[in-house]
């Protein structure tokens, strides 16, 4: 499946964005969604998952829960990533990622990159405080 990001973009501590991905190529509802991102000189980390149905939502890190909320839209092949009170903190290359395999009866394998095969290209975000 192919994923593409929206542009990402300068925004102030304090403001709301909104990512979105669209997905092509593949049957979208069979996939697990993702973001992950990845800040200058760091490792790639999960940010928000969502199952296929959109029923399940899985955030891993104090640092976004409550701030971010991930959704999907079946029937638009669109996966989002609403992100408000943003912290300079959050300032990263976000990417969109879909898995077809990855088990969804432990968080665990939700949150690990290497369950997901196919990746955007990523978006600049960028936070000024």
């Amino acid at each position: 499946v192919r994923l593409v990001e929206s542009e990402g973009g300068l925004v102030q501590a304090g403001d709301s964005l909104r990512l979105s991905c669209g997905a092509s190529g593949g049957t979208f509802s069979s996939y697990v969604m993702a973001w992950f991102r990845q800040a200058p000189g760091k490792e790639r980390e999960f940010v928000a998952a969502i199952n296929r149905v959109g029923g399940t939502t899985y955030y891993v890190k104090a640092a976004v829960k409550g701030r971010f909320t991930i959704s999907r839209d079946n029937a638009k092949n669109t996966v989002y990533l609403q992100m408000n009170a943003i912290e300079p903190d959050d300032t990263a290359v976000y990417y969109c990622a879909a898995s077809s395999t990855v088990r969804t009866s432990s968080s665990i394998f939700v949150y690990n990159a290497v369950q997901y095969d196919s990746w955007g290209q990523g978006t600049q975000v960028t936070v000024s405080s």
